[in-house]
């Protein structure tokens, strides 16, 4: 999860002294193991601590919660401004600056957490680039959506609390069919990089980037960090099983068209797993209510048949 632009000019000035860290300050693998994920934490003691981000969700171990009931996303569906959100290269993902009151509740979050930026990793042509797995899967490309704890008045304070942030994360898989929903981000990607900086874009619904909330009952919960310098342990994970359709040609939309601040290709821009370290991952309760509801219909369908034939 990496996190740089925030939501005014205070906040902005604040995210580059806790997370930009200059651009050369630390990097991904593919670029120089120098000063690659495994030497975070000699520069950045936090990346060594013991619930760290991303990781492997090993699914016959996850624990049924049943406090994991949906997720409620307020503005989701109609961001409340007239501001222009801000997608730029921060030199390490493609992120976009949110403004318009969009917030989630409920699903044993502790808080109401108020959204501020999304970004997203990716491999190569060839290879994935998640950053979490599921049973070692790795899948191609992996969203964030980052988001404040209303309690804390800076993100400055918010990321010295383990409930300060909330992360959303969407993993994508290939479609032979363009999902035309990412059309108006593919437009403002498009366009950046041409000009490789920022663009400004017209705030759009975040529902239309994500799955249908309906198909977003089951997701994991567990808690861990930022997964970039300074790798803050102040992260409530919530990872949904739904993934992202996204075809071939809008993958290499991010794949072929971005670079890093040593003006390498922008790939692999993701961090390797973490240990879980003796902690515990959740899954919400709803498969298995689906799963039974669905079973409980089948159970019925046969007794009637026996009864009535």
């Amino acid at each position: 999860m990496c996190l740089t632009l925030l939501t005014d000019n205070n906040q902005y000035n604040e995210s580059r002294t806790l997370y930009f860290n200059n651009a050369g300050d630390w990097c991904y693998d593919i670029q120089d193991a120098k000063c690659g994920p495994s030497t975070w934490m000699n520069t950045y003691p936090t990346c060594g601590m013991s619930r760290q981000s991303p990781i492997n969700i090993v699914t016959k171990n996850a624990k049924i919660d049943r406090r994991l009931i949906p997720i409620i996303f307020e503005g989701y569906d109609h961001p409340n401004t007239t501001d222009m959100w801000t997608v730029s290269n921060n030199g390490h993902v493609i992120q976009v600056l949110l403004k318009g009151g969009m917030r989630i509740k409920g699903g044993n979050l502790s808080n109401t957490f108020n959204a501020i930026q999304f970004h997203y990793h990716w491999g190569t042509e060839s290879d994935p680039g998640s950053e979490h797995t599921i049973d070692e899967e790795r899948y191609h490309m992996e969203l964030h959506i980052l988001h404040q704890n209303e309690k804390y008045s800076s993100l400055s304070e918010a990321v010295r609390h383990p409930d300060g942030l909330a992360v959303l994360g969407f993993l994508f898989v290939e479609s032979p069919n363009e999902n035309g929903k990412l059309r108006k981000l593919m437009d403002a990607l498009h366009t950046l990089g041409q000009n490789s900086n920022q663009v400004l874009v017209t705030p759009f619904p975040l529902s239309e980037i994500i799955p249908d909330k309906r198909k977003l009952k089951k997701y994991y919960r567990y808690e861990g960090s930022l997964t970039n310098p300074g790798c803050y342990e102040a992260v409530t994970w919530t990872l949904f099983a739904e993934p992202i359709l996204i075809s071939r040609r809008q993958l290499t939309s991010f794949t072929q068209n971005f670079f890093f601040s040593d003006l390498k290709p922008m790939v692999s821009n993701f961090r390797p797993i973490q240990k879980l370290n003796g902690r515990t991952v959740y899954v919400s309760d709803s498969a298995v209510r689906l799963f039974n509801a669905a079973g409980l219909s089948v159970l019925i369908a046969v007794w009637t048949s026996i009864l009535f034939n």
